[in-house]
Protein backbone atom coordinates (compact mmCIF):
# COMPACT_ATOMS: atom_id res chain seq x y z
CA UNK A 1 0.00 0.00 0.00
CA UNK A 2 1.29 3.20 -0.71
CA UNK A 3 0.85 6.13 1.44
CA UNK A 4 1.02 9.77 -0.50
CA UNK A 5 2.18 12.62 2.33
CA UNK A 6 -0.05 15.66 1.78
CA UNK A 7 0.81 19.02 -0.42
CA UNK A 8 1.19 21.00 2.57
CA UNK A 9 3.68 18.24 4.48
CA UNK A 10 5.53 17.81 0.83
CA UNK A 11 6.32 21.49 1.11
CA UNK A 12 7.43 22.33 4.39
CA UNK A 13 9.63 19.51 4.19
CA UNK A 14 10.95 20.63 0.33
CA UNK A 15 11.28 24.40 2.03
CA UNK A 16 14.10 22.85 5.38
CA UNK A 17 15.39 20.72 2.69
CA UNK A 18 15.90 23.98 -0.01
CA UNK A 19 17.83 25.18 3.47
CA UNK A 20 19.72 22.69 4.86
CA UNK A 21 21.52 22.05 1.44
CA UNK A 22 21.86 25.66 0.82
CA UNK A 23 23.56 25.96 4.22
CA UNK A 24 25.94 22.92 3.53
CA UNK A 25 26.75 24.78 0.20
CA UNK A 26 27.48 27.71 2.31
CA UNK A 27 29.53 26.05 4.19
CA UNK A 28 31.79 25.26 1.06
CA UNK A 29 31.92 28.43 -0.52
CA UNK A 30 31.97 30.81 2.21
CA UNK A 31 32.73 29.51 4.97
CA UNK A 32 34.24 32.63 6.66
CA UNK A 33 30.17 33.45 6.69
CA UNK A 34 30.08 31.09 9.66
CA UNK A 35 33.39 31.87 11.57
CA UNK A 36 31.63 34.24 14.34
CA UNK A 37 29.02 31.43 14.92
CA UNK A 38 31.49 28.61 15.58
CA UNK A 39 33.11 28.68 19.61
CA UNK A 40 36.46 29.32 19.98
CA UNK A 41 37.62 26.17 20.67
CA UNK A 42 36.42 24.07 17.93
CA UNK A 43 38.40 24.03 14.54
CA UNK A 44 36.47 26.01 11.74
CA UNK A 45 37.62 23.75 9.25
CA UNK A 46 36.37 20.78 11.31
CA UNK A 47 32.79 22.78 11.96
CA UNK A 48 32.76 23.83 8.44
CA UNK A 49 33.38 20.11 7.20
CA UNK A 50 30.83 18.54 10.53
CA UNK A 51 28.27 21.13 8.95
CA UNK A 52 28.49 19.94 5.16
CA UNK A 53 27.92 16.45 5.70
CA UNK A 54 25.54 16.86 8.37
CA UNK A 55 23.13 19.71 6.56
CA UNK A 56 23.75 18.25 3.38
CA UNK A 57 22.19 14.52 4.72
CA UNK A 58 19.32 16.23 6.52
CA UNK A 59 18.44 17.97 3.09
CA UNK A 60 18.79 14.86 1.37
CA UNK A 61 16.22 12.76 3.45
CA UNK A 62 14.08 15.64 4.00
CA UNK A 63 13.30 15.75 0.08
CA UNK A 64 12.90 11.40 -0.14
CA UNK A 65 9.51 10.44 0.69
CA UNK A 66 10.64 7.12 2.32
CA UNK A 67 13.57 9.34 4.24
CA UNK A 68 11.02 12.33 4.78
CA UNK A 69 10.34 11.20 8.63
CA UNK A 70 13.78 10.35 9.62
CA UNK A 71 14.98 13.68 8.22
CA UNK A 72 12.19 15.58 10.11
CA UNK A 73 13.75 13.96 13.38
CA UNK A 74 17.18 14.99 12.59
CA UNK A 75 16.17 18.43 11.31
CA UNK A 76 14.60 19.09 14.83
CA UNK A 77 17.37 17.54 16.27
CA UNK A 78 20.25 19.82 15.05
CA UNK A 79 17.97 22.69 15.73
CA UNK A 80 17.81 21.77 19.29
CA UNK A 81 21.75 20.92 19.29
CA UNK A 82 21.80 24.92 17.24
CA UNK A 83 19.40 26.42 19.98
CA UNK A 84 23.48 26.55 23.08
CA UNK A 85 25.31 28.35 20.55
CA UNK A 86 22.45 30.82 19.01
CA UNK A 87 21.50 31.45 23.28
CA UNK A 88 25.76 32.42 23.56
CA UNK A 89 25.38 34.62 20.24
CA UNK A 90 22.16 36.74 21.69
CA UNK A 91 24.12 37.03 25.15
CA UNK A 92 27.58 38.29 23.20
CA UNK A 93 28.05 42.06 23.59
CA UNK A 94 27.75 42.06 19.63
CA UNK A 95 26.29 39.14 18.34
CA UNK A 96 27.96 37.59 15.34
CA UNK A 97 24.62 37.95 13.26
CA UNK A 98 24.43 41.32 13.89
CA UNK A 99 22.15 43.24 16.12
CA UNK A 100 21.14 41.90 19.45
CA UNK A 101 16.98 42.02 18.17
CA UNK A 102 17.92 39.79 14.78
CA UNK A 103 19.73 37.29 18.01
CA UNK A 104 16.45 37.11 19.54
CA UNK A 105 14.53 36.44 16.42
CA UNK A 106 16.53 33.96 15.59
CA UNK A 107 15.97 32.25 18.80
CA UNK A 108 12.02 32.63 18.04
CA UNK A 109 12.80 30.96 14.82
CA UNK A 110 14.60 28.48 16.14
CA UNK A 111 11.52 27.00 18.08
CA UNK A 112 9.47 27.25 14.90
CA UNK A 113 12.17 25.69 12.83
CA UNK A 114 11.95 22.59 16.29
CA UNK A 115 8.52 22.46 15.79
CA UNK A 116 8.31 22.18 11.75
CA UNK A 117 10.84 18.80 12.36
CA UNK A 118 8.93 17.49 14.60
CA UNK A 119 5.89 18.03 12.50
CA UNK A 120 7.81 16.10 9.59
CA UNK A 121 8.86 13.36 11.53
CA UNK A 122 5.18 12.40 13.21
CA UNK A 123 3.12 13.35 9.85
CA UNK A 124 5.69 11.91 7.13
CA UNK A 125 4.36 8.92 5.79
CA UNK A 126 1.61 8.34 8.32
CA UNK A 127 -1.88 7.93 6.10
CA UNK A 128 -4.28 11.06 6.16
Amino acid sequence: MSRKDPLWLTGLAGLLGLLMLAGAVGHVVAPELYAGFIPEPIPHWFANGFAVVVEGAIGVALFAPRLRSLGGLAFAALMVGFMPLHIWDALKDAPAIGEHTVAYVRIAIQVLFIGAGALIYKRAGASG
